[in-house]
């Protein structure tokens, strides 16, 4: 029998779920539109002013403030009907160097509405759908979310967690980075560590050419980006290889660690950087669980069946499953060398 009390108290949170999936949109739009940056520069402001500054239609902008301040992602004064943001709002939505800015991810989240029917017809046929089978802004909101956290933690965090690994680097190291995507992590290796020579590969050819543009952006010159696979990468006597959260995406994460194996140095290293997830289903009913399994069920697991053997670790794997497919491959060492909230960061060794 239905409770009204708990019933009611049900309907409250999909009403407030179900304003959060309406203002992704707008999120999104004023990512796109500068409307974020352009209220934490010049705030307070009113629709006039900040429609002026941002080169927007007022009726539109006038709209869309009363939405994010409904949402609490803004400040209204009704004293003077203007709006600005606090130092917090600004770190999350507006100021794309902080290590807590998240409005790029933004990007991403719309590819799963767009992509929606593709993943509807795979529930029904057991089919996979490649990752090159997205919508483009799932490769661009990818960079975006990913880009900060790799910023703020790569080299100062994630690097020095590693059994010697830095000091390699600093002297001068032979790294492949693979799974490089559009390359936001290996320039910001080849930036911290000039000494050492980067390769990033990727198999999706247009995420490989936006990693060129990326290197040159940051203006880095001791990395170059090719197009191969986790399984058939080239080169040998790798002190460092890495995977950024590409893993659990692989059809064959095994046979990707078999090949890692035989690519490193005999003293080298792996590093394995995968999302947060305890080994428990019931310890990730948690926020960012949430978010994980959703975008698991959209991407990352049926990228995996779209690939050869198919294995579907999915983007909560977890420790343990983690170590059986480096294990697998024919590592005999495995660590967690550090961990943030939103990341596992694991150390292999032959």
């Amino acid at each position: 029998m239905v409770e009204n009390v708990k019933l009611e108290e049900f309907i409250g949170k999909m009403i407030n779920d179900m304003g959060a999936a309406t203002s992704a949109a707008l999120v999104l739009l004023g990512n796109k539109l500068g409307l974020y940056q352009a209220l934490a520069a010049d705030g307070p402001v009113d629709s006039v002013e900040l429609a002026e500054r941002t080169g927007t239609t007022e009726r539109y902008v006038r709209e869309w403030l009363a939405a994010q301040a409904a949402s609490g992602y803004i400040q209204h004064h009704a004293a003077t009907g203007k709006f600005s943001m606090t130092a917090e709002q600004v770190a999350v939505l507006a100021d794309e160097e902080s290590p807590t800015y998240l409005a790029g991810g933004y990007h991403g989240i719309a590819s799963l509405y767009l992509d929606e029917p593709k993943i509807t017809d795979a529930f029904r046929t057991g089919n996979g759908v490649a990752w090159s089978d997205h919508s483009e802004c799932l490769f661009c909101g990818t960079e975006k979310f990913f880009r900060p956290g790799y910023i703020s933690n790569l080299a100062a965090e994630w690097i020095p967690a590693l059994e010697g690994v830095r000091e390699k680097l600093e002297r001068g190291a032979k790294v492949a980075d693979v799974g490089c995507g559009h390359g936001v992590s290996t320039a910001v290796m080849a930036k911290a560590f000039p000494k050492s020579q980067f390769t990033g590969f990727d198999f999706h050819g247009p995420s490989v050419v936006r990693a060129r543009e990326v290197s040159a952006e940051t203006g880095v010159s001791n990395v170059s980006f090719e197009v191969a696979a986790a399984k058939t990468f080239p080169g040998k006597d790798y002190d460092l290889v890495t995977f950024f959260d590409c893993l659990h995406d692989m059809g064959d994460p095994v046979g990707a660690a078999a090949h890692v194996r035989q690519a490193l140095r005999s003293d080298g290293t792996w590093m394995i950087v995968e999302p947060f997830a305890h080994d428990e289903l019931e310890r990730n009913l948690n926020p960012i669980g949430r978010m994980y399994y959703s975008f698991s069920t959209m991407i990352c697991t049926p990228a995996s069946i779209s690939q050869e053997v198919g294995l579907a670790l999915g983007a909560q794997a977890g420790e343990k499953r983690l170590r059986d497919v480096v294990e697998g491959g024919g590592f005999t060492r495995f660590r967690r060398a550090t961990e943030t909230p939103f990341n596992l960061v694991l150390e292999a060794r032959p």
